[in-house]
């Protein structure tokens, strides 16, 4: 094993030991709105991932404030760090709902955050998806 090797393998375990948040991820399938009959059935959403992470706010994340759907919205940026070892089939895709389900700070449970992106390279220490609070 290479001297990278070994970092990154020292590093990789160090991330995991931050991740302390349990989250789920999972693709929602259209909105369900029935025009007809005026009634909301969203179909169930695939679940791509459950299990630990890291979700912290983006260092430079200041909140942006925009209207979405006649009602003004603070945007917040969050990164959401993954086990390296994670599988490639659990990439989410933008637009994708990342939900914490249990933290160590009660006031994360429940957080709704939606994929932005996700960024990759063969040095990090984490599988890292870019996330915003929209409320």
């Amino acid at each position: 094993m290479s001297v990278l090797e070994a970092a990154l393998a020292a590093g990789r375990l160090a991330a995991q030991e931050l991740q302390r948040e349990t989250i789920t991820i999972s693709h929602p399938h259209g909105d369900g709105f029935t025009w007809e009959t005026g009634t909301d059935n969203p179909p169930p959403a695939t679940l791509l991932y459950t299990g630990r992470a890291q979700v912290k706010p983006s260092a430079q994340s200041r909140g942006e404030e925009v209207e979405a759907g006649e009602r003004n919205v603070t945007l917040r940026e969050y990164t959401v760090s993954l086990p390296w070892d994670t599988p490639a089939s659990d990439l989410p895709a933008v637009g994708d709902l990342v939900e914490v389900t249990a933290s160590p700070d009660t006031r994360m449970v429940g957080l709704q955050l939606w994929v932005t992106g996700a960024g990759f390279s063969s040095t990090a220490t984490a599988w890292r998806i870019f996330a915003e609070d929209r409320s």
